[in-house]
């Protein structure tokens, strides 16, 4: 028998065509050709950065592999995206539609190309996905279902021809993650018309999270189920200021290269600074509209959860000498984009680029970039654009509220620093990087960490004699130098400098529960949560910290279960936990919480604690060790 030229394999088919493409031809057969061109080309770079290969790409027909769904699903969505972008800049009657179709299946490989049922159910799918959208099998739909953060509409079987059985489909939607099943009356959901079943999709998103986020909660810990008190996280829409007001959500990295999220969150955040410097528009703080990083929602529910009127989103390719952005403002209250731009430059050209954009969203809204306001922004920036990178990788790692991350900011801002010593916010950086070395418990010396840190807000304010001094980073560092009432002082000129600013009402309240005045604490501590709708952990641990001091000990309670659905690592939440429970006299609980402080920080020590803990509030302190040791921690 001769042997065969071919072999099988089980592979991930991506398959894509144009929807309404005869038209598009009979209209302009040139500038249709121009564009199908361009579009290949960029879905063909898309594919590569996401480890897939082209396989075919006839006519107006793409075909693809991947080794892994989880890539394929993750490349048809950056595909889609990137082409909404584009079509944002053509007419309504030139824009070009893909509609893909992804499937998980056995092909046969002879050669560079595939041939079988697995490719015939992926172009099947691909027929059943809405124009701009995407539609997988449910052998793809197996492997991705708790893997990213889109929900899925289920279709029902699918007849495919020369295929025996009915394929199962699924629509992917690019929403907060739910799966619709085709019975939903299982979940007591009943669908009469789009307007309820909009309303059946929010509600089952709800309790799936919830339930989600327990099960996760209880499994991943291996330890006593977690604690069954319910929590209303306040998910409220705030109202829309009285002014353009708009949020600027991280941009997607188009790399495909993790490595560079830097680089992406950090133009983000530049142009959060950039729009802030004007008071005609209210732009959204960095802790809030970074919370949406990585997750699907819509326009209308991002813009009413924020409190804006208007989003900026984009994305970002980084080459080694060129930069790619595209950014889109799109209408928070129906989702429109009213304003798409693409820009092409040269990295060294960064900066001017930066403003390129600010300025052209500003022109939208009908306001000016002053020359104060650039001026203010220069400021901020270093002459040297390597150690521009080195800053925006040392907020990527501040950001990320962990140990190590803390660490490898450090690093990071004080590289920057090598490059440029004039470059003031990345003294700033450095400074909060010194004192999580304190607040972290990493430190060989606590006085050495903050006398550095010290100096470095010092240095901030000296190379940044135009901007607002470093107030809540000195009120942070008095508070771990055990003194209270200059904290509380510095807290004050944060909020008189900055009265809408939720960083200077939490350093405020901050340094008030450290004091022991809790009931002021509380008051700063909820203003700046209402400041900041997304409630960073943060803001919400130290309230937390607040009410036990009070002796509000279920409040506190639901405020670090709070917590820990968003982390299940949160140690200053399982260290609060077992204060609580223990002075709440469920002593059960309390242990839990005690072996989870083990389990996240095996070096946990009272000894250090009661050493480094800057509470002035000698009775408190006294209530929190011995529940410590009662609870079983030494």
């Amino acid at each position: 028998m001769a042997q065969e030229k071919f072999k099988r394999k089980l592979t991930t088919i991506f398959s894509a065509d144009v929807a309404g493409y005869s038209r598009l031809m009979g209209e302009d057969e040139a500038a249709t050709v121009s564009t199908l061109e361009q579009y290949k080309g960029i879905m063909s770079e898309l594919i590569h950065q996401h480890r897939g290969r082209v396989v075919d790409s006839p006519g107006d027909n793409l075909l693809s592999e991947f080794t892994s769904v989880v890539d394929a699903v993750q490349c048809a969505v950056a595909t889609q995206k990137e082409l909404l972008s584009r079509n944002a800049e053509l007419p309504e009657t030139r824009r070009m539609q893909f509609r893909i179709g992804v499937n998980l299946g056995d092909v046969i490989e002879e050669e560079s190309r595939i041939y079988g049922d697995g490719v015939n159910i992926a172009a099947r799918l691909e027929s059943l996905a809405d124009p701009g959208g995407i539609c997988v099998s449910k052998t793809a739909f197996d492997q991705i279902e708790t893997k990213l953060p889109f929900g899925y509409e289920y279709l029902g079987e699918q007849a495919v021809k020369n295929i025996v059985k009915p394929v199962g489909a699924y629509k992917v939607l690019l929403e907060p993650r739910v799966t619709i099943s085709e019975k939903l009356g299982e979940t007591g959901l009943a669908v009469k018309s789009k307007k309820t079943r909009k309303v059946a999709f929010a509600c089952a998103a709800a309790l799936l999270f919830a339930i989600g986020a327990a099960a996760v909660w209880q499994f991943a810990l291996h330890k006593a189920p977690p604690p069954e008190e319910k929590i209303d996280l306040r998910k409220v829409a705030f109202p829309v200021p009285g002014k353009a007001s708009i949020a600027v959500l991280p941009f997607q990295n188009m790399t495909g290269d993790r490595q560079q999220d830097y680089f992406s969150d950090g133009m983000a955040d530049q142009l959060i600074t950039g729009l802030s410097q004007t008071p005609d528009i209210y732009v959204s703080a960095r802790t809030s509209s970074f919370a949406y990083k990585g997750k699907s929602m819509t326009a209308q529910q991002i813009a009413d959860q924020l409190g804006v009127s208007y989003l900026l989103e984009g994305s970002v390719q980084r080459d080694a000498d060129r930069v790619r952005i595209n950014v889109q403002l799109i209408d928070g209250r129906n989702g429109n984009h009213i304003w798409a731009k693409r820009y092409d430059r040269q990295f060294e050209d960064l900066f001017a680029l930066q403003d390129q954009i600010t300025m052209e969203v500003m022109e939208v809204f009908n306001v000016k970039f002053s020359v104060g306001a650039s001026a203010s922004i220069k400021f901020s920036r270093p002459n040297n654009l390597q150690a521009y990178e080195y800053y925006l990788k040392g907020l990527y790692h501040i950001f990320r509220r962990t140990a190590q991350d803390s660490l490898t900011a450090r690093e990071m801002f004080q590289e920057a620093i090598n490059l440029d010593p004039n470059f003031g916010v990345a003294f700033r950086g450095l400074g909060y990087a010194l004192a999580d070395e304190v607040w972290f418990r990493t430190t060989k010396s606590v006085e050495k960490s903050i006398e550095q840190a010290e100096q470095a807000a010092q240095k901030c304010n000296a190379l940044t004699p135009d901007k607002i001094p470093p107030y809540p980073l000195l009120c942070q560092l008095s508070v771990l130098k055990k003194d209270w009432d200059n904290a509380i002082l510095y807290g004050e000129k944060a909020i008189e400098l900055n009265p809408n600013e939720a960083q200077a009402h939490f350093s405020l309240g901050m340094a008030l529960r450290f004091a022991g005045r809790y009931e002021e604490a509380n008051i700063k501590l909820e203003t700046a949560l209402r400041l900041a709708p997304l409630r960073p952990l943060n803001y919400v641990n130290n309230l937390a910290w607040s009410c036990l001091g009070n002796k509000q000990y279920d409040k506190a309670i639901l405020l670090w279960t709070e917590t820990l659905e968003r982390n299940p690592d949160y140690l200053f939440a399982y260290q609060g936990l077992t204060g609580a429970y223990e002075l709440s006299g469920n002593h059960e609980k309390a242990r839990w919480a005690a072996e989870n402080v083990m389990r996240v920080n095996p070096k946990f020590s009272i000894d250090i604690e009661e050493k480094m803990f800057p509470l002035k509030d000698e009775a408190s302190r006294k209530r929190l060790f011995d529940a410590y040791r009662s609870a079983g921690l030494k």
